[in-house]
């Protein structure tokens, strides 16, 4: 058999030993061959050596120049198949302060000190070129770019790319949280007594039960894809099954909802069950009077002509009725985190309350959207008053 190592004459008189070893094939298909290059005979043979022994292990990796932009494009097409366009646009735009940052190394040098390096700078002053001057990242978008960084080095070590992910024990610093809780200010969502001036203050408006499905815990998606054959006004109940979100605030996407847990059926709330038959006859007059100018759409949420509504108009009309209201302004899927804190502090069980709320774990509704304030802990206040003034005796 031919001695696969070959013995290299420079020009200048110095002697390198080479040779090729067979590593497999690539993503592409094509045939992998590396060609291996020392000052010895025994270098290039104990590297052969253990190239072949890796390969036959499976934990060979190829040496490749894709560089991170490139495999974070590649892991965004990956993504399409399991994710909805709206996901894929924020994981996007999540992935562009890495582009910009880390995209030009190639994947197989990137280290773990160029991403905790990258994440550091991102807290202290994390701002693409052309943003608003003076803005700082929030500690939570940080992490959530490091999160998606994580998954598409997670899915290169699967596909054999580079052996191990160097954003694996990356984490913003302790100190940088703390400051970020201390000097961020955080919209709070209503409290009760605030949700409760609001659906006084709106009961003669046009959308007032859009308002109230609003309040009632749906997503805004939810009220603008919510169908009239999805609601049955005899047995007071609707069906959460269609969404009408945006992308970019400027496309419509119409789709069936996120996850099983989802699509869900609701009791409707007295008022809402009133305010769904009044808004329904209103709709009956409104096309009357419009004539061949009005659209017939399946929506509940639509215009005076019957044009469906978005999640933008939605949430331009609430704030315009804070507005006159004089009200703190929120988020309307804020709202929402208000309506599920007065459902987990009245006593409703964590099934019940993740299973109205369409999750499928009782513990992420909890923690993400239930936030008791200083007037939900007056019952425990109560209690602690009761306590102590238990006379001596009775003890």
């Amino acid at each position: 058999m031919a001695d696969p190592i070959k013995k290299i004459v420079l020009r200048n008189g110095t002697v390198r030993y080479r040779t090729v070893v067979d590593a497999g094939h690539g993503q592409n298909g094509k045939r992998i061959q590396v060609t291996i290059t020392k000052d010895s005979r025994t270098d290039v043979k104990n590297e052969r050596a253990r190239i072949i022994s890796e390969r036959a292990a499976g934990t060979f990796i190829a040496p490749n120049k894709i560089t991170l932009g490139e495999w974070l494009n590649q892991w965004l097409e990956y993504k399409r198949r399991d994710v909805e366009a709206t996901t894929i646009r924020t994981y996007g735009l999540a992935l562009v302060h890495v582009h910009d940052g880390l995209g030009h190394i190639r994947l197989q040098e990137l280290t773990e000190d160029h991403v905790q390096d990258f994440i550091d700078g991102l807290v202290s002053g994390g701002r693409r070129a052309g943003g608003k001057p003076g803005t700082r990242l929030a500690v939570s978008t940080v992490e959530g770019i490091l999160t998606r960084l994580r998954e598409a080095l997670g899915r290169a070590v699967v596909r054999k790319l580079i052996p191990a992910s160097p954003a694996q024990y990356v984490r913003v610093a302790l100190a940088d949280r703390k400051a970020d809780r201390r000097e961020r200010e955080r919209p709070k969502p209503w409290t009760v007594a605030e949700v409760q001036t609001f659906i006084r203050g709106i009961e003669r408006d046009r959308l007032y039960a859009l308002m109230l499905l609003s309040l009632m815990g749906l997503r805004p998606a939810e009220v603008c894809g919510l169908r009239w054959t999805d609601v049955d006004l005899k047995l007071g109940t609707l069906e959460t099954a269609n969404t009408r979100t945006m992308i970019g605030n400027v496309q419509v996407l119409e789709k069936d909802v996120k996850t099983e847990a989802g699509e869900r059926v609701l009791p409707l709330l007295s008022k809402a069950q009133d305010a769904l038959k009044k808004f329904k006859a209103r709709q009956a007059k409104e096309k009357l009077s419009a004539g061949e100018g009005y659209t017939d759409s399946p929506y509940v949420a639509v215009d005076l002509l019957g044009r469906p509504m978005n999640t933008r108009h939605l949430r331009e009309k609430a704030y315009r009725l804070m507005r006159e209201l004089e009200m703190r302004r929120v988020r309307l899927y804020d709202a929402r985190h208000s309506c599920l804190t007065y459902l987990a502090v009245s006593g409703v069980s964590d099934v019940v309350l993740a299973a109205w709320a369409g999750h499928t774990n009782a513990a992420f509704t909890k923690a993400k959207y239930v936030h008791p304030d200083v007037e939900d802990l007056r019952s425990a206040a109560t209690a602690w008053d009761a306590m102590h003034s238990t006379d001596e005796g009775a003890v």
